[in-house]
């Protein structure tokens, strides 16, 4: 056995990388790394060192035109050699980084890591081996240190990591150095198909790899490779102790839906700032967020935002998402789309009564109904949170002491210097201290309406009806208004 082919499977062995797998897909673009990885896998299962079955796939980016086409027949030629199925996907990189306005080497990322997810979940795949050996690893390290990192990102390429549909992708060179490829290539009389824009340092990736890797060397007393590498296991080994401590406080302080994971500031507070990091990151992979385009300086933000008493203040990130915070809680979500849902003026409608009333895409049903023993316990005053649907008692439905009003009754948006009673007070305030003592969230003040008489505000909907109106035990007479949001995903029924 080739020195190589041992150090790959003591690191395959010692890393569990292809653990109970039976059928593994080989990424081989027919660069040196790939061509290596190939011929060491196919040595090994050989051997009876894998026992898995071994494929092959190919991802023609379509970037150096008659060359790639080169590249995919010498793969082709390859797999055919060792007897290995193959695969081969064609990406139109170019043409999805103008679409997306991405760098050439992110589009090529993206969609080669799309392709091989698909390929392999065709298959029946749950294992993905890619070329990444230790100089990737370095250069990785080196153009996340120029970007903005923390710890997390110091782990470099991690050994095996599980994406889409539990497809696992595993790094078996991650062991060896580029030299060592080369040796173990020429050792054994092997080609390999050298891409030249490779050597194109207007790329990051390149300068890194052809100038400030040797530069940084040429300075250095040991190998900057292996001290690279030796950060990454040190990260790594902390990212473990962190990850431990965020599994607790996640199970404490998290709030999960589809769309967005809440944070309990308060018992986010003692934690140590690495693991409040981690639950970020967590909170954001939750709701869809990949890591790539956040940096340090977004973590830290985040951080400040937990920390500073201001609601209402919120960080927009990369790709569409954002970070809010509302009195005691960090929420995370995509970010809100301006959508105007009520009229530009605020100008007052008169309801219908009974009947329907249109303002802007609110429908408000107005109609006459018996009493029951809820209307007289009166509503929450403690919460602007929802009411129990299943009762038909939402904070979009209210009921009023129809005799106490004063018609007509009309609708509106909120004005400057609106007071009302809010129900359970003393007396009256004005509405915009009233949000803020009630802690009402942004999100809710921005679909905020005002229902009010010939006199006085009945409802600040949907946050709380007045005291002057609320329904007791002398109530003769209910008129119940419902508000209904059209364009709502989660409109009242």
């Amino acid at each position: 056995m080739l020195q190589l082919e041992g150090k790959v499977a003591a690191f395959i062995s010692s890393q569990d990388l292809l653990g109970r797998a039976d059928r593994v897909l080989l990424a081989v673009s027919g660069g040196a790394d790939s061509t290596a990885l190939m011929y060491a896998m196919c040595a090994l299962k050989a051997k009876g060192v894998i026992a898995a079955e071994l494929l092959c796939c190919h991802i023609n980016h379509q970037l150096r035109g008659a060359e790639a086409d080169l590249d995919e027949e010498f793969v082709l030629g390859m797999a055919a050699k060792l007897e290995l199925p193959i695969t081969t996907r064609r990406a139109d990189v170019r043409l999805f980084a103008e679409q997306n306005k991405l760098s050439i080497e992110t589009a090529g990322r993206k969609l080669r890591m799309q392709a091989l997810l698909e390929v392999a979940r065709d298959i029946g795949c749950k294992c993905v081996a890619t070329a990444h050996q230790k100089n990737d690893n370095a250069e990785t390290l080196v153009q996340r240190l120029l970007r903005g990192t923390g710890f997390r990102g110091l782990c470099g390429i991690w050994s095996a990591r599980t994406f889409g549909e539990g497809i696992r992708f595993v790094r078996p060179l991650l062991c060896v150095a580029r030299d060592e490829v080369i040796e173990y290539l020429r050792a054994r009389n092997l080609r390999w198909r050298v891409d030249h824009t490779n050597l194109d340092c207007t790329f990051k990736r390149n300068f890194i790899r052809h100038r400030l890797l040797p530069a940084l060397q040429a300075d250095s007393r040991g190998s900057v490779l292996e001290q690279l590498s030796e950060l990454a296991q040190a990260a790594l080994r902390l990212h473990g102790l962190v990850s431990s401590s965020a599994e607790r406080a996640w199970a404490e302080s998290a709030d999960c839906s589809d769309d967005s994971v809440v944070l309990d500031v308060k018992k986010l507070s003692p934690e140590h700032p690495a693991v409040k990091v981690e639950l970020a990151r967590c909170s954001l992979t939750q709701i869809g967020s990949g890591q790539g385009d956040l940096t340090q300086q977004h973590y830290e933000r985040m951080l400040q935002l937990a920390q500073q008493n201001i609601s209402g203040r919120q960080i927009v990130l990369p790709n569409g998402f954002m970070v809010r915070r509302e009195y005691g809680r960090l929420i995370f979500s995509r970010a809100r789309k301006e959508t105007r849902t009520l009229p530009e003026k605020a100008e007052s409608i008169e309801l219908t009564v009974p009947g329907m009333t249109r303002f802007g895409t609110y429908l408000i049903e107005a109609s006459f109904v018996e009493a029951d023993k809820d209307d007289f316990a009166g509503r929450k005053t403690d919460s602007c949170l929802p009411r129990n649907e299943a009762e038909g008692k939402t904070n979009f439905v209210e009921r009023f002491d129809s005799d106490k009003l004063k018609t007509p009754l009309l609708i509106r948006t909120r004005q400057a210097g609106d007071r009302f009673w809010p129900l359970g007070l003393a007396g009256d305030k004005k509405v915009g201290k009233f949000l803020t003592s009630a802690k009402a969230p942004q999100e809710l003040r921005d679909r905020i309406l005002i229902v009010a008489d010939s006199e006085k505000i009945i409802w600040v909907c949907p946050i709380r009806m007045s005291e002057q109106v609320k329904v007791d035990s002398g109530t003769r007479n209910i008129l119940q208004l419902r508000i209904t949001d059209e364009h709502s995903p989660n409109r009242q029924k």
